[in-house]
């Protein structure tokens, strides 16, 4: 049996930047790095180089954990296991990051979602500890829902995309064709940051509270919310992400309220006021998150009393890819 201790990986990969962590068994994070992204080569090598540099100096692995941006594939026996499938991001799609990564890191990895890893950090640090079933949506540069289901994240046969369902369409909004590009006018395409400037020519964070658009994209967010408490009856709904200023959430709730209708006697005194929620794990939820799940893939449990708790751990400056020296695949 290995005396080795215990050394965490964790990956948040986005499509602005990648940040990576290493951590003790404790949750003590000993080293992190910002990478920008920029081309899967450029920026995974950058990614590769990092932790096997952070090997060097801290000794091997345990695990590492990637959550990342998708859509991804995480069946184990399909053929394109660990691949980013048909996404947005420019240049990504059918970019496989384990088998990247594996050219130069010979550890255990597991793969999940950039929303199950925020989600799996508010559970442990967040608006989500003591629960276990609850919803983790992001309304940002696009729309992504997080599920956990019995204190895990939910993945079935693949992850949910939750971001691309149909919703009827706002009031005064019928005829605006939405910015998704695989299907115009799915919530993605109507309600995230790009919609919403795609509409109006400016940046959603420069809007007045007054502005149309919030009372708009509080509706399609709602619509969100409804289809999520009538299929899946969680406990909460966090939602995060750029789009999601603070006075938006009345609005949210607001509009879930009309939307529900009154049906269901066990949903008419429901608390808004805690059932949609604001997360409060910090920015670096997704980064924990991931060191969560890697923990996990060692000990097969969750940990408890880390000693990230509270702590905001992204500190770090954004390192230019181009500056990291690069490293030699190992096979």
């Amino acid at each position: 049996m290995s005396t080795q201790p215990i050394l965490l990986g964790g990956v948040e990969a986005g499509g602005t930047k990648f940040i990576c962590g290493v951590a003790a068994a404790d949750g003590v994070i000993v080293d992190q790095i910002r990478i920008p992204t920029t081309s899967p080569d450029e920026t995974l090598d950058a990614v590769a180089a990092f932790f096997v540099n952070a090997q060097s100096r801290h000794g091997r692995l345990s695990a590492l954990a990637i959550v990342s941006f998708g859509p991804l594939s995480l069946k184990p026996d399909a053929p394109d296991f660990g691949a980013i499938t048909s996404t947005p991001k420019p240049g990504w799609s059918d970019v496989n990051l384990l088998a990247h990564l594996r050219r130069f890191i010979d550890v255990p990895m597991t793969l999940d979602t950039d929303v199950n890893g925020a989600a799996v950090g508010e559970r442990l640090f967040g608006s989500g500890q003591g629960l276990e079933s609850f919803c983790y949506v992001t309304v940002g540069t696009g729309v992504g829902v997080g599920v956990m289901i019995d204190g895990a994240p939910h993945g079935g046969a693949n992850h949910p995309e939750a971001g691309h369902i149909r919703l009827p369409r706002a009031k005064g909004d019928e005829r605006y064709s939405g910015t998704c590009p695989f299907h115009g006018d799915c919530l993605e395409g109507l309600a995230s940051g790009p919609a919403l400037q795609a509409r109006w020519g400016a940046a959603a964070e420069t809007f007045s509270h007054d502005h149309p658009a919030w009372p708009m994209a509080a509706e399609y967010i709602a619509g969100l919310c409804t289809n999520l408490t009538y299929t899946l009856r969680p406990e909460r709904i966090i939602i995060g992400g750029g789009v999601m200023q603070p006075h938006m959430y009345d609005l949210v709730r607001q509009a879930l309220v009309r939307q529900l209708g009154g049906y269901d006697a066990s949903l008419r005194d429901l608390d808004t006021k805690t059932y949609i929620a604001e997360p409060t794990a910090g920015v670096s939820a997704g980064l924990i998150g991931a060191l969560a799940l890697a923990y996990r893939s060692v000990t097969g449990e969750w940990p408890k009393d880390w000693a990230t708790q509270g702590q905001d751990q992204i500190g770090l400056e954004m390192v230019d890819a181009t500056g990291i020296e690069p490293v030699t695949p190992s096979v």
